[in-house]
C-alpha cells in the first residue's frame, strides 16, 4: 500500500498577500482605485469579502 503523500510546502509566494483589516485600516470598506475606475472593498458582517464597482 502507498503512504499518503506529504502536504507540500512552499517557500514565500511571489504573489503578494495583503490583510482586509489593514486595507480598511480597522473599518469594514476600502476603495481600490484600479486606472480610471473606483471599486469598494467591504467586510461583511459574516466575515466575507465583497468587491463592487
Amino acid at each position: 500500500m502507498n503512504a499518503p503523500a506529504e502536504p507540500q510546502t512552499f517557500a514565500q509566494s511571489a504573489i503578494p498577500v495583503h490583510e482586509a483589516q489593514t486595507l480598511t485600516q480597522g473599518g469594514q470598506v476600502a476603495h481600490i482605485r484600479l486606472n480610471d475606475q473606483l471599486y469598494a472593498l467591504r467586510i461583511t458582517r459574516a466575515g466575507k469579502l465583497i468587491l463592487t464597482k
